[in-house]
């Protein structure tokens, strides 16, 4: 993981082995972005035209190379795209986010660079960090081997230095702490879905949240397939029961003696999905890995929470099965006893990550939480409605899911609001239970997180996260963003709790 360290140095006497400056896209050309005026005054006021001249136009996530000129202490010069010049020069910062992820990344075998982008407070400069932390990331096996020990060729950029802060102000050091906590449980959360489907079993990821437990001084509570069966947990337990592997609920707390709120969070953690008795088609199980990021995410939100020491209770659960087909596996017509009573008609056994989610959500709401959320990479339908790179909010509470959006915006993730509407419970009806799992085909992302809803507590306001775009990036790496695991959600997670923390939310 990258270290993160404060300088009061400008870019031109910092000792690294690059600089990192912005350049913004100007109507006239490529602009030098603020941040940058000692490197500019090295190439004699000339770096925009001799970008200009090297192809670079300062859109969005583009980085050019230069040597460096006699007058600065690194070698190597990298500009980076900031994407449009604002008028008020306050590029925002997701574009700072961004920015900075994408020169980490172009930084690949370098040890340490100083990041010379528009830092104006400690906000731009929290931006800046998280986005050069999480753009330096590459999968690291819990064993701590890698796939070729080749290895410093392509290593991560090891040491970020941000220029411009200021080391000895306090809100630039609870900055820097945010974000050095916040990219290393997204980064944590990212590895565990990216780790193979036979290392991360449900019994595995248990105790890898035991570990962090002990470490941080959690409470962290183990519900194996004994105690599943005999809790009456029908959901998790129906999902599971087909696999070698047998499935877990974990339970893992953060409580602060001051809090006055207390924040459920529920994640499905489907370690591998192969869409059991309803096998999934050839083509759609290589990245069934990743059926887990929403426990992922659930779990680095409730770590990084306690680490920060904010002033609210948080308490994670993990609903952790591998869904497999077997002789003894749950088939298409069976009736499950959901974890509170009621009864669930099976018509898919490729629908179950809303079966392990009703029965932790039913057993999250026995402890009255003030809000209750979900995550879960919970169906392809979500995908199709919102692309692969935003996730959708529901809810039973209008208020508090417009909060949540706006969480998300405020934090950087791309999210949207979606209804949850009354017609199609309907389609839930079922002659031998009291729903199916199944209904009509429209609107099928819309309708899990109807089925979801049965399963609230009465008068808990609650909101359901699907980040099946999000959660898992197939395609070539941009800003911040890995091929693989993401980390979706942390963010926007851990910004509510601090809202919440701060008496924003009510």
């Amino acid at each position: 993981m990258s270290a993160l360290t404060l300088s009061t140095s400008s870019a031109a006497t910092l000792r690294a082995d690059a600089i990192v400056i912005g350049v913004a896209k100007g109507p006239k050309g490529p602009l030098v972005a603020p941040g940058a005026e000692a490197v500019d005054k090295a190439f004699d006021g000339k770096l925009a035209t001799i970008l200009e001249t090297l192809g670079a136009t300062g859109a969005e996530g583009e980085t050019t190379k230069l040597p460096a000129p006699s007058g600065l202490k690194a070698p190597v010069v990298l500009a980076v795209g900031l994407g449009d010049a604002p008028e008020d020069e306050d590029f925002g910062h997701e574009a700072l986010r961004r920015a900075a992820g994408s020169a980490a990344r172009a930084l690949a075998g370098v040890k340490k660079a100083g990041f010379a982008l528009p830092v104006t407070d400690a906000g731009s400069a929290s931006a800046i960090a998280e986005g050069a932390l999480l753009g330096a990331y590459a999968f690291t096996p819990v064993d701590g081997s890698r796939k070729n020990e080749k290895a410093d060729k392509g290593a991560p950029l090891a040491d970020v230095v941000l220029v411009g802060a200021k080391p000895r102000d306090k809100a630039y050091k609870a900055a820097a702490e945010r974000a050095t906590v916040l990219t290393q449980e997204i980064n944590r959360a990212r590895d565990l879905v990216n780790l193979p489907p036979n290392d991360l079993t449900p019994k595995e990821f248990a105790s890898v949240a035991q570990a962090a437990g002990k470490e941080h001084g959690l409470k962290v509570e183990v519900l194996d397939e004994k105690a599943l069966l005999k809790g009456g947990f029908g959901g998790i337990m129906g999902v599971g029961q087909g696999s070698a592997n047998p499935p877990r609920l974990v339970r893992i707390a953060y409580t602060h003696p001051k809090a006055e709120k207390t924040i459920a969070l529920v994640g499905k953690g489907i370690t591998y999905d192969s869409g059991g008795i309803s096998l999934k088609p050839a083509g759609h199980n290589e990245t069934m890995k990743c059926d887990m990021a929403g426990a992922a995410a659930v779990f680095g939100a409730v770590v990084a929470v306690a680490r920060l020491g904010l002033r609210v209770n948080v308490t994670g659960w993990l609903a952790l099965a591998e869904n497999m087909p077997s002789g003894s596996a749950t088939r298409p017509g069976d009736v499950l006893r959901m974890y509170g009573g009621k009864t669930c008609e099976v018509l898919n056994t490729d629908a179950e990550g809303r079966l392990v989610m009703g029965d932790a959500l039913a057993r999250a709401s026995e402890e009255n939480p003030d809000a209750l959320l979900d995550v879960a990479t919970l169906t392809g339908a979500m995908v199709l409605a919102l692309g692969n790179r935003t996730f959708g909010v529901m809810g039973n509470d209008d208020a508090f899911r417009t909060s949540v959006y706006e969480t998300a915006e405020e934090a950087g993730e791309q999210a949207w609001p979606m209804p949850l509407p009354a017609e199609l419970r309907k389609a839930m009806d079922s002659p031998v239970a009291d729903f199916a799992n199944m209904g009509e085909r429209m609107g099928g992302g819309l309708l899990a997180g109807i089925f979801l809803q049965e399963f609230v507590g009465e008068g808990i306001p609650w909101v359901h996260l699907d980040i099946a775009g999000p959660a898992y990036h197939e395609s070539a790496p941009y800003g911040y963003t890995p091929k693989g695991g993401t980390g979706s959600s942390i963010r926007t997670l851990v910004r509510l709790a601090e809202r919440t923390a701060d008496g924003e939310l009510g």
